[in-house]
């Protein structure tokens, strides 16, 4: 978009400029505020501030106040306006501005929000968006991964993007889905160094509920999303060059729904799988994940089902507890290794 009124800092991808995770969502958001009208923003500080992380910044002075509203500290009350809006034929976007903070908003996401296209209320397109994850030493109410307190709830999407170029495909094909999806974003990949692509200027979608494969590989299979797509990789490539042992990655993307056919492919391919998240052990993902290959995919197992997660406790302030807490790219090398000599 090269419109004279686009704010300057999100005209790179027009100018062929790689950007930042950070970037990509904000022009997700712009662009999608400039084609639907229906679409506005709520969240605190999101207006005159620009967001905690400047995600909206000059949104504002663009789009008025009418569109990108500040809101008071009330998560469940302006989530809740959110719901009535999307009923009356709107299109909004709730900032969370740290998703540790949802918490309030939970019995109406939970108890109305997600039952109210099974109830007969219709379509509620409305997309619930913020950062989350450690790593930056924010502590317990300021680094949590939030997915799994929703992933049991039927009439919700769960997104969780690992790249630019994910997360602003993914992000406007949430935009334009008629139904409520929590759209999360890992804060340490925003403006992580060397994570910067060159996104095509065209407008383009990527569907809910694919996953992508990162890297090809023949010895074990690792299944992960979010910042544990790069520390995936990272143990990738030393597993390559250390012990020859060839691993593939598959990147989730959207959690709810999961893209059964493809972890079932991942794991008829190398006959080993290692399930790698950063929320905590108990009740994550991947307790679902093995039991869903135990139920499609038993007789094609060569080895155990291993996870590399958090451990379960609250996220620590110390950077040396913190590091202790979160999975390390030297937890999945030593993961993959065991698999790869069963």
């Amino acid at each position: 978009m090269t419109a004279p009124d686009v704010p300057e800092h999100l005209r790179k991808t027009a100018r062929g400029e790689p950007v930042t995770f950070l970037e990509a969502v904000s022009e997700a958001l712009f662009e999608e505020m400039t084609r639907d009208d229906s679409i506005f923003l709520l969240g605190e500080d999101i207006g005159v501030y620009g967001g905690a992380f400047k995600v909206t910044r000059d949104f504002l002075a663009h789009f008025g106040a009418d569109r990108v509203i500040d809101t008071p500290i009330a998560e469940g009350g302006f989530t809740g306006a959110a719901a009535g809006a999307a009923h009356m034929g709107l299109r909004p976007i709730v900032e969370m501005q740290f998703m540790d903070f949802i918490s309030p908003a939970y019995d109406v996401i939970t108890n109305y929000i997600a039952t109210s296209r099974y109830r007969g209320a219709g379509p509620v397109p409305l997309v619930i968006r913020g950062p989350v994850g450690g790593g930056n030493r924010g502590g317990p109410f300021h680094s949590q991964n939030v997915e799994m307190a929703f992933f049991h709830t039927p009439g919700l999407k769960i997104v969780y993007p690992s790249t630019p170029y994910d997360a602003k495909g993914l992000l406007k094909a949430a935009v334009r889905d008629d139904d409520p999806v929590i759209f999360e974003e890992h804060k340490g990949l925003y403006r992580a160094p060397g994570l910067r692509e060159v996104l095509p200027d065209e407008d383009y979608v990527i569907p809910l509920g694919e996953a992508r494969t990162v890297r090809e590989g023949s010895d074990v299979s690792i299944v992960t999303y979010g910042s544990m797509v790069h520390r995936s990789v990272e143990a990738a490539e030393a597993l390559e060059q250390e012990d020859g042992v060839s691993v593939e990655i598959l990147d989730l993307r959207t959690l709810l729904p999961l893209d059964d056919d493809a972890i079932v492919a991942a794991v008829k391919k190398t006959g080993r799988i290692l399930i790698v998240h950063e929320d905590t052990r108990t009740g994550g993902i991947a307790g679902e994940i093995s039991m869903r290959v135990n139920e499609r995919a038993f007789e094609w197992l060569d080895a155990p089902i291993l996870r590399v997660t958090a451990i379960d406790a609250p996220v620590p302030y110390s950077g040396s507890l913190e590091d202790y807490f979160l999975p390390q790219t030297e937890d999945i090398v030593t993961a993959v290794r065991y698999l790869a000599a069963y």
